[in-house]
């Protein structure tokens, strides 16, 4: 039953007022600003290093806060709790990843150095979360998504401190670290909170032209950013040049494939605007692995094109067969956009690797590693010594850690979602905004069965 000290209308803002609280405190004894080494006192090459960096970290921010959230509002009746809640979930978790990630890495003399790098990572982190959610969309609370990313955050710089610096993987781009990781823990969530029960296909949860089109504006949106979310932390000159490069092609070969893939499917010939949403976007998950090590155009051409395929026959074939036989939920189909992608591009990044140190220049995989800088800063001081084959088996390993572990996270956190509070809105109320938002109609009355019938409601199923 739901605790009769808090009505579950009051426990989101009340929530949120405590944390943001704690870090007005934590920000106040803490945290300060980075002050340029003795080496960069030179006011021009702060800037230049500022410069470099913000235009793409302005370009991620749009590409979470408005391209994310357009994508995930194919649901017609939820569209405006899709929005507000990635919004939400992104802001909450940069916050309670930069208190993490401060404590642990940018701790010096009893204070935290604050900067726009630090604040990049942080978002990384909340990346993962806005995937993740994607598998529940709409069959949760806000005070459960807020759970989620409370408990994915700290699991995420575990992973990516495992899989970059333990490991030494190489992975500019985010395929294994943040595709994958977030794919499996969204999965993971999914499983555990709907156990066996195969969710029955809910009236709600049919697309309309005018959500897929918004939908699609979404999805447009991230095609045109994608390739600053892969350069961003590349070093700069030509390692950061190939990125843009390879991600650009990418993500042009998988538009085209799923236009192909797509028609090919149907007797009619008509396109599906779902593979059109997510497959347009499957080339800039599987390159982001291999992005900036000197793989020939036509490779990224090849992988943009296979991953788009991926992603297409993931939902035709194997979102059904998941649903059916496992009864594993995905509203947002993240393993076909996500996962699938992710691992096909860490295979990838294997076979490349070991491709180069065929190469007669070398038996060193040096062909593949970042530009503008060796394996060995890339890869924890590692890289360089273990040879080709030993930095393939570590591109798996990474693979097994990055999907395994969250998965396992995954689920613990959505067996601790199945606890008796959180306010899980019932089966009937669900993709709903008038659950959580005044809506009006056009003469301006509330909508019948609004905010305060389906919260009465809802209050009833939880009681």
């Amino acid at each position: 039953a739901a605790s009769p000290l808090i009505c579950p209308h009051r426990l989101l803002p009340l929530s949120l007022g405590l944390f943001q609280g704690a870090l007005l405190l934590f920000f106040a004894l803490f945290v300060t600003y980075d002050e340029p080494s003795a080496q960069a006192q030179d006011a021009d090459l702060v800037a230049n290093r500022l410069y470099g960096i913000f235009p793409l970290f302005q370009d991620i921010q749009v590409m979470l806060a408005v391209g994310l959230g357009l994508l995930l509002t194919f649901l017609p009746r939820y569209g405006l709790s899709a929005l507000t809640h990635n919004f939400l979930l992104l802001n909450f978790s940069t916050q309670w990843a930069l208190v993490l990630q401060g404590l642990l890495q940018h701790f010096h003399h009893g204070q935290v150095h604050l900067d726009l790098r630090s604040l990049l990572t942080a978002e990384f982190a909340a990346v993962t979360v806005l995937i993740s959610v994607g598998a529940v969309l709409g069959r949760i609370s806000p005070c459960q998504l807020l759970v989620v990313a409370t408990c994915e955050v700290p699991v995420y710089l575990a992973s990516e401190w495992a899989i970059v610096t333990r490991l030494g993987v190489l992975d500019v781009g985010g395929t294994i670290t943040i595709h994958v990781f977030s794919c499996y823990f969204g999965l993971g969530v999914s499983k555990a909170l709907f156990g066996a029960a195969r969710q029955p296909l809910h009236p709600k949860e049919t697309p309309t032209p005018s959500s897929d089109l918004l939908s699609l504006v979404g999805t447009l949106i991230l095609w045109v950013f994608w390739p600053s979310f892969v350069a961003v932390l590349c070093q700069p000159g030509d390692a950061q040049h190939h990125a843009i490069l390879n991600t650009l092609l990418a993500m042009s070969a998988s538009a085209v494939t799923t236009v192909v893939a797509s028609s090919l499917l149907e007797r009619d010939g008509k396109l599906s605007p779902g593979h059109l949403q997510n497959g347009s976007l499957a080339g800039g998950v599987a390159i982001g692995v291999v992005a900036d090590m000197a793989v020939p155009p036509v490779a990224a051409l090849a992988l943009g094109g296979l991953s788009a395929m991926a992603c297409v026959l993931g939902f035709r074939f194997l979102t059904p067969l998941l649903g059916g036989g496992l009864a594993l939920q995905d509203q947002c189909g993240i393993h076909n956009l996500h996962g699938l992608p992710g691992i096909l591009g860490a295979v990838a990044s294997a076979v490349a690797i070991l491709l180069a140190s065929q190469d007669t220049s070398g038996s060193h995989f040096s062909q593949v590693s970042p530009i503008g800088g060796n394996a060995s800063e890339t890869s924890g001081g590692r890289g360089g010594d273990r040879g080709a084959g030993g930095q393939a088996l570590c591109q798996a390993a990474g693979l097994a850690v990055g999907g395994g572990g969250s998965l396992l996270a995954g689920l613990l956190t959505g067996t601790a979602l199945r606890l008796p509070w959180g306010g899980r809105p019932p089966q009937r109320l669900c993709f709903d905004d008038s659950l959580y938002f005044k809506i009006q109609d056009e003469a301006g009355s509330p909508v019948p069965g609004g905010t305060a019938e389906e919260g009465a409601l809802a209050l009833k199923e939880r009681v």
